[in-house]
């Protein structure tokens, strides 16, 4: 009897490593982000209700390189952002319902009040270190995956699971 369940368990290992990139490519505290420039990979919070959409970065001393902070709106509209209370310099990417970036604010100063308008129909802001768009090439039009983009709608859908499976 255990040697039955042997193969079994091997063939359950190797699917199970085959499934790990694609259930990895859009899980929530992860966006992709593509385009002629290349791909990248950020780890993100995510700030979903007013009072994390509130707080956001302010009072950090640090954000990793590859790390940042993805707020979501519950439908599309115009986004301002100011840097009062925040202690880093940050790139602030809009997105639309798609995952389109429609708009970057390159290098918001920390603790400026001045108001950064993303425009109208924002679905979603990433904020990453400052500069850090401009050097990894990141613009408009960019891409982003995450699974809280419909994918309907989305101009890079994450992978669905098969209706077979």
């Amino acid at each position: 009897m255990r040697h039955r369940s042997l193969p079994f368990l091997v063939v359950l290992a190797l699917v199970s490593l085959l499934a790990a990139p694609l259930a990895a490519a859009c899980r929530a505290g992860a966006v992709h982000l593509r385009g002629d420039w290349g791909q990248v990979r950020f780890a993100v919070e995510i700030a979903d209700t007013e009072a994390t959409r509130a707080q956001g970065l302010m009072h950090r001393e640090s954000l990793p390189r590859m790390a940042g902070m993805l707020f979501i709106y519950d439908a599309p509209q115009r986004a301002t952002f100011w840097m009062e209370n925040t202690l880093i310099p940050l790139d602030m990417l809009f997105l639309d319902a798609a995952g389109t970036v429609t708009h970057i604010h390159h290098e918001a100063q920390p603790l400026d009040r001045t108001i950064i308008d993303g425009g109208p129909g924002v679905s979603m802001v990433l904020e990453i270190n400052g500069g850090l768009a401009r050097q990894l090439g990141i613009g408009p039009g960019s891409e982003m995956r995450h699974p809280r983009i419909d994918p309907d709608a989305a101009a890079w859908p994450c992978p669905q699971p098969d209706p077979q499976d």
